[in-house]
């Protein structure tokens, strides 16, 4: 994992701020936690989390607004969760998460946009096991140590504390994510600029020449397909 991913991860995330689709993927995101369980974030846990994570992607109110507002309403649209595993060029591996509400529609996109952009879709598991699912946390500060004793004090399931540039990473066990934001809340932490449950590489890969260009163009028409909501690989971009 390490620290070159945390920074990916944060640029991403302010980069993210001034895209669109990345609002209208929140909203969707937005509108089925809610139609879950309650509308209000304070008797959802699932919509409270997104939310947090919507902030810090810079998702503006109204979007927000207008998710939650849909939700309040009468529709009966669902939408269901899916995950796609596939390779890309020269030992590149891909994890497509989706939540959409046409399954058949969003399978034959992704299927689709492996195969015409240098990729293959693989059977479910060949990919995932390659990867690690680990809650990731990301704020200010530079004193690993000490957020490290912080939380193994809260008797959270963290495996791993790190700093660089004015920033830590803490990565916990996916089921002790809330526990560890609450637990450095509860120190002095006011504001995350990564909230999120990741699958993490358990080894990169570098890509060069044509293989990066073929693995850059085919991540970006998942990630622009509407249904995709988040994209997950095993290749070193940290330029």
């Amino acid at each position: 994992m390490g620290r070159k991913w945390a920074n990916i991860v944060a640029k991403k995330t302010a980069k993210d701020g001034a895209n669109s689709k990345v609002y209208a993927k929140f909203g969707v995101e937005i509108y089925a936690a809610a139609k879950q369980g309650e509308p209000d974030p304070e008797s959802n846990s699932a919509l409270k989390f997104v939310l947090e994570r919507a902030k810090q992607a810079q998702v503006p109110k109204h979007v927000i607004d207008k998710a939650i507002d849909k939700a309040k309403g009468n529709t009966d649209e669902t939408f269901v969760e899916g995950r796609y595993e596939g390779f890309g060029p020269n030992g590149s591996m891909i994890i497509v998460d989706t939540l959409t509400s046409n399954v058949n529609r969003t399978a034959a996109n992704v299927r689709s946009a492996f195969g015409k952009n240098g990729g293959n879709m693989g059977a479910s598991g060949s990919v995932s096991y390659m990867f690690d699912r680990k809650g990731v946390i990301v704020f200010k500060g530079d004193d690993a140590d000490s957020i490290f004793e912080t939380l193994l004090e809260a008797d959270v399931d963290v495996d791993d504390v790190e700093a660089e540039d004015g920033s830590i990473t803490v990565y916990t066990a996916p089921t002790d994510l809330h526990k560890g934001m609450e637990a450095l809340r509860a120190n002095g932490v006011e504001e995350f600029q990564v909230t999120e449950l990741e699958m993490i590489p358990q080894s990169e890969v570098t890509l060069s020449g044509e293989d990066l260009d073929v693995f850059q163009g085919l991540i970006d028409v998942l990630e622009d397909d509407e249904d995709v909501q988040k994209v997950y690989h095993n290749v070193d971009l940290d330029d």
